[in-house]
């Protein structure tokens, strides 16, 4: 099995995202992406504000934007092929991201099985020493050329 050119990642990641309403809503964007590892960033928005007294984006915002780097981390192993769903997501929120910052999702896909695909992923806003939230997931997958 060939691994996927950097052009031919890059494709993948932008077309992943273009098929996801969710994401186009969030304004979730693909910042990079190499095998196995993606990272993407979902600017500060009104409309995603969960507590309009302080300007926090909303925690499933968050959610949203790990559980959707992480599937793309899964796409982008080179053992994995087009199609992936997500069977668990733990969620550790450990403070607020900053009103009126980008939040940045950095997911690895580390370990996979015949079927199933292990990620790690961190939120972060401008304070990176700081993370905003931790995760950790099991993606389906099909192995590519399958």
């Amino acid at each position: 099995m060939a691994e996927l050119s950097a052009e031919q990642m890059q494709k993948m990641g932008e077309t992943f995202l273009a098929h996801l309403p969710h994401a186009k809503a969030l304004g979730i964007r693909l910042v990079s992406i190499a095998p196995a590892r993606v990272e993407m960033a979902m600017p500060w928005a009104e409309h995603l504000v969960g507590d309009p007294e302080t300007g926090v984006i909303h925690g499933g915002a968050v959610s949203a934007l790990m559980d959707t780097c992480g599937g793309a981390a899964v796409l982008s192993h080179p053992q994995c092929g087009a199609h992936t769903a997500t069977i668990d997501l733990r969620i550790d929120y450990m403070r607020a991201a900053t009103p009126g910052q980008v939040v940045r999702a950095v997911a690895e896909c580390y370990h996979v099985t015949r079927s199933v695909a292990f990620v790690r992923a961190t939120a972060l806003d401008d304070d990176a020493e700081r993370p905003v939230a931790a995760a950790t997931a099991a993606f389906t997958f099909e192995k590519r050329g399958a």
